[in-house]
């Protein structure tokens, strides 16, 4: 135990003074092949690290980009290895084969250098080339010639890496290996013996390759030496003469004998050619040809009985031998008699093309059918295929016509192609056939015809004067001048009742249907223009097609906001006195608006109502008030959506007799537009106020003046206006609800036209706390109810679409009335029945 711990200890003591030496750099050994979890060497230690120091200042590797296949221990502070070590795929050929790492040790930050080699082991066998290699030998070669052979490879080095060449054992072949330098070694096969094809035509021999290593491994590779031959035997026939039997009828091409010749020899000493003798005529060549290579014989033309009955046919078969040998035989040729005449089919009359209008029975053309045989082998029958839609009729003895049977649709099939068939009665029978192509020619039978029967356009008001506003497009499956379509904007849905001629607003490119506008669209002159498009063909006489086109409008931001004047009602704060004063100061200062105020109001008190509309629909009509002026703060204040003027405090002589208020109007279009109203606001005592109250119940002089000054007072006296039209409006609203459900629900089993259609643009129903946000001035309702601070404005919108033009509606569309139903600032508008 104690010359162990001594040996620590020195071997301690010889790494430090090893360290000291090579600057902080630590070197290891390990092979390759190692077992994961080998330990590479004792790093912590080598480096001077106290027990439990390695993992307490995290000593680990830092990564270099190449995959180093080894790890630190965390506890032990060991190199161990993480994966496979392959010398061969680091580092090649390149020896030594060295990984240099980098080890990171923290608190404080410290870095080293550490090398690591890898050694080699045996672990590859030398491999050649190729498992195989064939090898070819002509056996006239002397003893002594030399064939180069490919060497094999060793992906390890040194000692294990040095190959050493054996061959099997053989009397016809050696192996000489030569070394050039260590690196590059030449092997050759020798040939110590004569070779003699016909005791051994192939020689199969083993190349073995054994490297240095302990244990020595082996690579082997087969050769195989095909021993050539010369030419010494010629090509033989099996026999020496042949007999064929051959019908008359043989069509050209036709192989009826197949030669077969034989050859001993090898190699292109065995391949043999076939051909005619020097003998054989040009005739017979003419008829008969020879494959030279398969030995195929086939017509070459036509035989006739009636002209020779046999042919005799000298073939020769020759090799490729040097010199050549050849052999021969000799083919006797025997024609048959056999029905060899086909009908003939000519076409005498063709009147085409045939107008797809044409009756039934119509000649098409005239055929004549011939056979030059005689009794049975003579006798023709026809038909024509396909059967339909044309047909023959025999007229007399080889005269046919082809006549139509059915009617034609050109745009169905434009042409078609017929074959007029005839068979003979000969044994076996013999075919003919003559194709025919028949065009059809075109007749205005087909109306253009629109992709749909309703479209839908959406243009922005103020658009420039001749800007596209669609595309149309009819198709007519007719040719030519018949389908060539021409477009115009048709006035005949036009009527009273309303109606606007769209040829005053729209039209459309005779021959390209694009639909431009002919002036600048105005939303608030036109909403909604409905038109037909009609399409007319170049046909004789012409047929035309429609649809409709629906061009709804849209709304553009080009009205500012106008104030309206007020709706009746009586004063709320005030005397007599005070609104004659209001009034003389309304004549002398034009366009200021006037109200009046009892000192000591409290804050919330509604003093006066701005009312303003805007042309314009949708966000561009929904409104919203500022106080401009004064700024800061004030004592009044002006609703952000309702107008109202109220007190933001209470009223007190310091507020002085008169407040001046100017309030801007804007809508939440983009640019938005704006309106002012310059509000004179003149404050009162309270007995005077309680006064004028007392006397206003029983004045309506008072109220007609007061609403000539275009505001409206406070709700005291409009309660009881208001109640009464809120319960109109509910009314209205329900009716509206009830008629909208039995539509949804009859639309849902009624048949939906492409787009909707119908008099008038959507029902807008909106309810907030902060007011209207969409605003129609030509058909609207307004329904205002005072209870405390809290107001709500009921907006109810009627349609404004144009009368449908008179006469009864068309099948295929049906109005779809729809309503709309919306929220601002969380409230909801609730329909009820009473």
């Amino acid at each position: 135990m104690g010359e162990r711990w001594c040996a620590a200890v020195l071997r301690v003591l010889v790494l430090q003074a090893a360290w000291a030496l090579a600057g902080g750099q630590v070197r290891y050994s390990v092979a390759e092949e190692a077992k994961a979890g080998t330990v590479v060497g004792r790093l912590a230690q080598d480096l001077g690290l106290e027990a439990g120091e390695a993992e307490a200042r995290r000593l680990r590797l830092v990564a270099q980009g190449r995959r180093a296949s080894v790890e630190v221990s965390g506890a032990s502070g060991a190199l161990l290895v993480s994966s496979r070590l392959d010398r061969e795929e680091l580092c090649g050929k390149s020896a030594p084969c060295a990984l240099r790492l980098e080890v990171l040790l923290e608190r404080p930050l410290r870095v080293f250098h550490v090398e690591l080699e890898v050694t080699d082991i045996n672990d590859n066998a030398p491999i050649f080339p190729a498992a195989r290699k064939n090898l070819s030998i002509a056996e006239s070669s002397l003893p002594g010639s030399r064939f180069p052979l490919e060497g094999a490879s060793d992906a390890d080095i040194g000692a294990n890496a040095q190959l050493t060449y054996t061959l099997s054992p053989s009397e016809h072949f050696g192996l000489e290996v030569k070394s050039k330098d260590e690196n590059k070694i030449y092997v050759v096969l020798v040939i110590t013996k004569s070779l003699d094809r016909e005791t051994i035509p192939v020689h199969r021999l083993v190349l073995t390759a054994s490297d240095g290593g302990r244990p020595s491994l082996t690579g082997t590779m087969e050769l195989v030496i095909s021993v050539l031959d010369a030419n010494d035997n010629a090509p033989q026939f099996n026999q020496s003469v042949y007999k064929v039997k051959l019908s008359e009828n043989t069509v050209p091409g036709t192989v009826f004998f197949q030669l077969t010749a034989t050859d001993k020899d090898e190699g292109i000493n065995r391949e043999v050619y076939y051909s005619f003798s020097d003998a054989i005529s040009g005739k017979i060549q003419d008829l008969f040809k020879i494959d030279e290579k398969s030995g195929e014989v086939r017509t070459a033309g036509e035989l006739d009985f009636e002209d020779t009955q046999s042919y005799d046919l000298e073939i020769e078969a020759r090799d490729r031998g040097t010199p050549p040998l050849s052999g021969h035989c000799r083919v006797e040729l025997e024609v048959l008699d056999v029905n060899d005449n086909a009908p003939e089919v000519r076409v005498t009359s063709l009147s085409v093309p045939v107008a797809e209008d044409a009756s039934v029975g119509t000649v098409v053309a005239l055929l004549s059918v011939s056979d030059r045989d005689s009794g049975e082998n003579g006798r023709v029958r026809c038909w024509v295929w396909p059967a339909s839609p044309f047909g023959l009729e025999a007229t007399f003895a080889g005269s046919y016509s082809l006549v139509l049977r059915e009617a034609l649709d050109r745009e169905r099939v434009s042409e078609y192609e017929v074959e007029v068939r005839a068979e003979d009665g000969g044994a076996p029978a013999l075919r003919a056939s003559r194709g025919l192509r028949v065009p059809v020619s075109d007749v205005n039978d087909n109306a253009p015809a629109f992709a749909q029967a309703v479209y839908t356009v959406l243009a922005r008001e103020n658009n420039a004067a001749g800007a596209e506003l669609a595309r149309l497009w009819a198709r007519d499956p007719d040719e030519a001048g018949n389908g060539r379509v021409s477009y115009s904007v048709w006035e005949g849905g036009a009527g009273g009742g309303g109606w606007r001629a769209a040829s005053s607003y729209v039209s459309v490119d005779a021959e390209s249907g694009r639909l431009w506008a002919l002036r600048p669209l105005d939303y608030e002159e036109l909403q909604v223009l409905q038109f037909e498009v009609r399409a007319v063909d170049a046909g004789e006489p012409p047929l035309c097609g429609n649809a409709t086109v629906q061009l709804f409008v849209l709304d553009e931001n080009d009205n500012a906001p106008a104030l309206l004047p007020p709706a009746g009602s009586a004063p709320e704060a005030g005397g007599v006195a005070a609104a004659e004063a209001a009034a003389a100061a309304a004549g002398s200062e034009s366009g200021t608006l006037w109200a009046w105020a009892a000192w000591g109001a409290p804050a919330g008190q509604v003093v006066a109502k701005i009312r303003a509309v805007d042309a314009d629909s949708g966000y561009n009509a929904w409104l919203r008030y500022e106080l401009w002026e004064p700024r800061g703060k004030g004592p009044f204040r002006v609703g952000l959506y309702s107008g109202e003027v109220s007190t933001a405090r209470a009223l007190d002589e310091a507020d002085g007799p008169r407040q001046r208020l100017l309030i801007v109007v804007r809508d939440h279009g983009e640019p938005a537009r704006s309106a002012t109203a310059t509000l004179s606001v003149s404050l009162v005592e309270a007995a005077e106020a309680a006064a004028a109250a007392a006397a206003g119940s029983s004045s309506s002089s008072s109220s007609v003046s007061r609403s000539a000054l275009g505001v409206e007072l406070g709700p005291g006296a409009a309660s009881a206006a208001t109640n009464v039209w809120l319960v109109v409006a509910i009314c209205a609203v329900s009716s509206l609800f009830l008629l909208a459900v039995v539509l949804y629900g009859a639309s849902r089993w009624a048949p939906r036209a492409a787009v909707l259609s119908g008099p008038g643009p959507t029902t807008l129903v909106c309810a907030s706390e902060v007011g209207s946000w969409s605003y129609s001035q030509r058909h609207s309702r307004s329904l205002c109810v005072a209870d405390g601070a809290a107001k709500s404005d009921l907006m109810v919108f009627s349609p404004n679409f144009p009368p449908p033009p008179p006469g009864p509606a068309p099948k295929d569309t049906q109005p779809e009335p729809s309503a709309l139903l919306d929220t601002v600032s969380g409230n909801t508008l609730l329909v009820s029945h009473p």
